[in-house]
């Protein structure tokens, strides 16, 4: 038995909590920005590929819960590799998880920079970088239930943003605004395909991106107040951002040409340019700031937390998991730490040229994708799965390895991909040393 077994005082969330945290979880820059280059690889055919990434993420998920419903534990995912494999591959995936997201932090409050600077063109990036990562810090200050309450608001904003572009779409399509070019509805395999089965392949990792935050999700799952309710929960919340990720991508992409789309510009904004709607790129523009701030936040959560269980086990500097004398909510060494590399990942992405801080971002991301099949081989040691079962599992895992594969189909993931192994080839190095430490019982040098 581990010693960060959640106890029953820590069953706080109804199921429908946990679905709706897990929407402003996971709705971020990834799909209001991302989608535009899955759109310009895909074309229409995007929506097969969101299609399948969300069955991913169901499949990934549903593992995920079961483990948490027939053992709940703090580290989640971390803490049954640990179980399945042993300490080695607790230590890996936890280390992985932390550089992963410390990366991605860096990219989001850079985006976040960006977008800020929409309306106050001459304030230094830097500034904006700043402001947020402090705003992110008081928010996890504030402990679960804080982070619970801003996480339910952001959810409830994002998802209105969406719909409320679904619902401007519809009355476009209808005639009622006058502007646009005409609707592009795919009559041919060829339009369908513009790219083929290639483009299909390759938009798949950026399909994954816009559910990337899963993880997060159950390492919350412990809160519900009935664990076995922990896959119910992810259910209808990945049934709700299937249905508005594919009818939102569905309406954009016929109200323009799919050549229209590329990243630096949401592809719902690009959608309604021509409709003379002076409001909606302002409107837009404070979703994707939401977007990433509550993705942000919920990053820095999740790795904190994680950051506490690996030094509870052993895997991390034992002063991480203590609170300090402010009787704080969180433990402050822990956060501390996690906010050095926050601070260090956004100097990165302020002065790397773009293209190179794309690179190790999109890195990070395939890093979250490792993590997300080993859930996936943790399963199989941990929970009984009858044929039905099986078949999801590797149904999953094909799906995996086809979205990081499909990075080597283009110039810039490709240089994430071999990036993503020159990270876990170092974590693998540090293991690898450590494991004579953990062979002799004794505790492993500070990290």
């Amino acid at each position: 038995m581990e010693s960060n077994k959640c106890s029953s005082k820590e069953g706080q969330l109804e199921w429908w909590q946990l679905s709706l945290i897990g929407v402003g979880c996971i709705i971020g820059t990834g799909y209001f920005l991302g989608s535009g280059l899955a759109i310009r690889n895909a074309g229409p055919s995007v929506i097969l590929s969101y299609i399948l990434a969300a069955i991913s993420t169901y499949i990934v998920f549903d593992a995920l819960a079961k483990m948490t419903k027939n053992d709940p534990q703090k580290g989640s995912f971390r803490s049954y590799a640990k179980k399945a494999y042993g300490r080695w591959a607790g230590f890996s995936t936890g280390w992985v998880y932390w550089c992963s997201e410390m990366l991605i932090m860096g990219s989001q409050m850079t985006a976040l920079s960006i977008f800020s600077r929409f309306w106050f063109p001459n304030v230094p990036l830097w500034v904006f970088a700043a402001g947020y990562a402090i705003l992110g810090i008081m928010v996890v200050l504030t402990g679960t239930k804080g982070f619970d309450r801003l996480e339910n608001v952001f959810a409830v904003m994002k998802v209105s943003a969406i719909l409320m572009f679904i619902v401007i779409a519809s009355l476009a399509l209808c005639g009622v605004l006058d502007g646009g070019n005409g609707f592009r509805v795919p009559t041919t395999i060829q339009q369908l395909f513009p790219n083929g089965v290639i483009g299909v392949w390759a938009s798949l990792i950026y399909a994954f991106y816009s559910f990337g935050g899963i993880e997060i999700m159950g390492i919350l799952a412990i809160r519900l107040r009935k664990k076995e309710d922990a896959p119910k929960s992810g259910s209808f919340m990945l049934f709700l951002l299937a249905l508005i990720y594919c009818l939102s991508l569905g309406l954009a992409v016929i109200m323009d040409s799919w050549k229209a789309f590329y990243s630096k510009e949401s592809p719902f904004v690009i959608a309604l340019k021509d409709y003379h709607l002076p409001f909606f790129p302002h409107i837009f523009n404070g979703a994707f700031i939401i977007a990433g701030f509550s993705t942000m936040c919920a990053s820095l959560f999740s790795v904190t937390s994680m950051l506490v269980t690996l030094a509870q086990d052993g895997d991390a500097p034992a002063a991480l998991s203590k609170k300090g004398k402010w009787k704080l909510k969180v433990p402050v060494k822990a956060l501390g730490l996690t906010a050095a590399g926050m601070a260090a990942s956004v100097i990165l992405a302020l002065a790397m040229p773009d293209k190179v801080y794309e690179y190790i971002t999109t890195a990070a991301g395939l890093m979250l994708l490792y993590n997300w099949f080993f859930i996936l081989l943790s399963s199989r040691r941990l929970i009984e799965l009858n044929a039905w079962g099986k078949t999801k599992r590797w149904s999953g895992m094909v799906l995996i390895i086809l979205a990081v594969s499909g990075t080597l189909l283009e110039e810039t993931s490709r240089f994430g991909f071999f990036g993503s192994l020159l990270f876990v080839g170092i974590v693998a190095i540090v293991v690898l040393k450590m494991r004579s430490n953990w062979k002799k019982g004794q505790k492993p040098a500070p990290i």
